[in-house]
């Protein structure tokens, strides 16, 4: 399965992000997480720092476009064959310095995916 990182998790189960990582787990995925807060969601601890994970499959955003400047060089750095964009993380200036490092774009909803699978 794929190993995925959720950025912009909470603890709040009323946030997509929460309810990603969740979905991700219950279809057999590993997750990592950083969110603003240090948590937990399902036995998956959410870091505060941008920590340099191994063998990432897939990043999933869930910040909007201007606090995922902060994440531009540390995404790269961690050679993700591809970025999904919720909806609201919407950023084509993103989108091009993904593209020029052989990154795939991908503009969904994990969840929709998930749940169709097309994950």
């Amino acid at each position: 399965m794929k190993k995925t990182l959720v950025i912009g998790a909470s603890t709040n189960p009323e946030r997509y992000s929460f309810k990603a990582i969740n979905s991700l787990l219950q279809k057999g995925h590993s997750v990592v997480a950083i969110g603003q807060k240090v948590g937990e969601v399902s036995g998956v601890t959410i870091q505060t720092k941008q920590i340099p994970f191994t063998n990432i499959d897939t990043v999933t955003l869930y910040l909007n476009p201007t606090a995922q400047r902060d994440y531009y060089n540390y995404i790269v750095r961690l050679e993700p064959k591809r970025v999904i964009f919720n909806p609201g993380t919407e950023n084509p200036e993103f989108y091009s310095l993904l593209k020029i490092n052989g990154i795939e774009v991908e503009v969904a909803c994990t969840l929709v995916l998930l749940a169709t699978n097309q994950y």
